[in-house]
């Protein structure tokens, strides 16, 4: 029988549905997002001899979000992000902040942050990993 025990215990997870993420430096990326987005690192694997990590655990803006580099010798080749926008629901009084902390940290705009025909304000961004994001915030009266 094998040892079940955990590395460490269980860490909470946010949100009823979570994002996890292929990219090229995990760790990398879980640095960028602390910078870009406020997240908080709350578990992750040891790096392998390549400095990869299958696992890593992150809480953005009361969510959760997951991270794991690409193993192409076990069947799991990178891909470049393609087909989807992580979207960070926010406040009106707070969404220019996250903009602005974003962009400073090296996200690129893609769609200016703008109120759109739907009321809320929105914009869209790239992050230096690829992966699409949004902030959302509905308008205030």
């Amino acid at each position: 029988m094998t040892d079940q025990t955990p590395v460490q215990p269980a860490v909470k997870v946010l949100g009823g549905l979570t994002p996890y993420l292929q990219v090229d430096g995990a760790f990398k990326a879980a640095d960028f997002y602390a910078k870009a987005f406020g997240a908080e690192q709350v578990f992750s694997y040891p790096a392998d001899e390549k400095g990869r990590t299958m696992h890593v655990h992150l809480h953005i803006n009361g969510s959760t979000l997951m991270l794991g580099d690409a193993y192409p010798e076990h069947g799991h080749p990178h891909q470049d992000p393609q087909g989807y926008t992580m979207q960070l629901h926010l406040q009106d009084d707070t969404i220019e902040t996250w903009w602005k902390r974003a962009i400073g940290a090296g996200c690129t705009e893609v769609v200016p942050l703008q109120v759109m025909f739907w009321g809320d304000r929105w914009g869209q961004l790239r992050d230096p990993f690829g992966v699409t994001w949004a902030m959302n915030a509905p308008v205030k009266a």
